[in-house]
C-alpha cells in the first residue's frame, strides 16, 4: 500500500505546526492537511486549464477570424459594357493593397 505523503511545502509546514504528538489526533489533523492540499491542487490544476483554454479561444478567434470569413462577390453594372456587369471578388481583410482596387466597406458588401 503506497503511503500517503504531503507534496506541497506549505502543507508540509502546516502539518508540522499542527502536530500534537498524540498519534490518533496526528492522523485525523494529517488526514485533513491531506485532503485539504487535494483540493487546493485540484483548484490550481482547474484554474489553469480554465485560462489556458479561455488563452487559446481568444487567440484562435483572433488568429483564424479571417479565415471564417469567406470572400465577398459582388456585382454592378459596368461603365465600359452595357452587356456585361462588372464583378469584384474581395476578401474582408483586404487592406486596399492593389492598384486600383478598393478596400472592402460596408457599403460593398450589399450582394
Amino acid at each position: 500500500m503506497e503511503q500517503r505523503r504531503l507534496r506541497l511545502n506549505e502543507f508540509k509546514e502546516l502539518y508540522k505546526a499542527l502536530k500534537t504528538g498524540v498519534v490518533w489526533v496526528d492522523y485525523l489533523l494529517f488526514s485533513f492537511v491531506y485532503w485539504l492540499e487535494e483540493k487546493v491542487i485540484d483548484n490550481r490544476i482547474q484554474n489553469e486549464v480554465d485560462q489556458a483554454v479561455k488563452d487559446y479561444n481568444s487567440l484562435s478567434d483572433e488568429l483564424f477570424m479571417d479565415e471564417l470569413l469567406g470572400p465577398l462577390y459582388t456585382e454592378k453594372p459596368s461603365d465600359t459594357s452595357t452587356s456585361l456587369p462588372e464583378m469584384r471578388l474581395t476578401a474582408p481583410w483586404y487592406d486596399g493593397g492593389v492598384k486600383g482596387a478598393e478596400p472592402v466597406t460596408e457599403a460593398s458588401r450589399g450582394h
